[in-house]
């Protein structure tokens, strides 16, 4: 689909060009990029590891690992061609590697990418998932794939519905370059498969056909949350229209919202701040810190954190008791984290406009 430039009277289309037409590079100019800002491919995720390759007997190397909020890893395979060559097989070859990483591995192979020490690595890594302490049985179950080129050809969109289909999760994101007539370069990405609209459709399915695979992990936060949402939609706070899920977090994921996460142990209400820019993030973490006391003596002490790490921002509250607490605690657990949600909710409810001004 073209691009146009409104002009006085008409719309003038945007001349395509290509990456290699453009002087681009695919690790040096194009992966540089993505490795600076992820959120182009996967909105969700945090970079861990740039060309790895920490494995015996090989010399691939997977174009970033990342890690997304469900405590999964992402192979990530940029192409600067229009085909996207062989991506899918590689990045296979790529999950199926990975699959067996475990917590520490992944400390360390993110602590070898910042260049940092392994007590701040994990730091780092336990503030983006929002957990307390590491949980082995809640990493890695499954990994995810995303494939970023400036086209794809029928082969490859072939088996990747093939793949989406039988339960892998493979995205294709198309990356197409335009030039302006002053010489600026323009870049369209858009996710192609699934198409956005068809990816909560296709997640419930996956659900659905998977729980049994899953086990019974799965099947008590999905009925954990099953509990949390009644109570949400029964006092009127946030997300009570939303769908019970498997996973360990219900939101949105970019803008300054309300989120839940809920763990094994405990449960964290949070304002979430993703408005696309590390600086603006801060800014509006620290207009709602400006109102700290006002907003403590509603909700009591908060995290106000500012995720060093991460483009993200956070302000978070604790609750004890999550979904492997006795199933006859649930209904007190739930109450008190909706409570939060509310009280957050009430206190939070005027600033969060100026702040996503700020």
């Amino acid at each position: 689909m073209a691009i146009y430039r409104i002009d006085d009277n008409a719309f003038v289309p945007v001349s395509e060009t290509t990456f290699a037409a453009a002087g681009l590079k695919e690790r040096e100019d194009i992966q540089r990029r993505i490795r600076a800002d992820v959120s182009i491919l996967a909105p969700d995720a945090m970079v861990v590891a740039e060309e790895f390759a920490d494995w015996a007997d090989s010399s691939r190397r997977i174009d970033l690992l990342c890690l997304d909020r469900d405590a999964n890893l992402v192979v990530v395979e940029l192409k600067r061609t229009d085909d996207a060559g062989h991506s899918d097989l590689q990045a296979l070859r790529y999950a199926a590697m990975v699959s067996s990483m475990t917590f520490r591995q992944l400390v360390d192979a993110y602590a070898k990418y910042k260049q940092q020490d392994e007590s701040d690595a994990e730091a780092a890594i336990l503030a983006f998932l929002g957990w307390a302490e590491p949980m082995d049985e809640e990493f890695g179950k499954d990994v995810r794939i995303v494939l970023a080129s400036a086209d794809f050809s029928r082969e490859v969109t072939t088996t990747v519905l093939w793949l989406n289909e039988r339960g892998i999760d493979v995205r294709c994101v198309r990356l197409k370059p335009y030039r302006l007539a002053d010489g600026t370069l323009l870049v369209d990405a858009q996710q192609i498969i699934p198409l956005p609209e068809a990816s909560e459709y296709l997640t419930k399915l996956a659900d659905k056909r998977d729980e049994e695979r899953k086990g019974p992990r799965h099947a008590l936060r999905r009925e954990f949350w099953t509990g949390v949402l009644r109570l949400a939609r029964e006092k009127g706070a946030p997300h009570g229209n939303r769908a019970p899920t498997e996973h360990s977090w219900i939101g949105r994921g970019t803008g300054v919202n309300l989120n839940y996460a809920i763990r094994g142990s405990d449960v964290q209400i949070e304002i979430y701040i993703d408005r696309g820019d590390k600086e603006a993030n801060l800014r509006s973490l620290a207009h709602l810190e400006a109102n700290k006391e006002f907003v403590e003596k509603v909700t009591g002490p908060l995290l106000w954190d500012k995720l060093p790490d991460s483009r993200a921002c956070r302000v978070s509250q604790v609750v004890s008791g999550g979904w492997k607490s006795p199933k006859a605690e649930w209904p007190n657990i739930q109450a008190r984290m909706i409570d939060a949600a509310l009280a957050m909710d009430k206190a939070f409810h005027d600033l969060l406009a100026g702040s996503a001004a700020a």
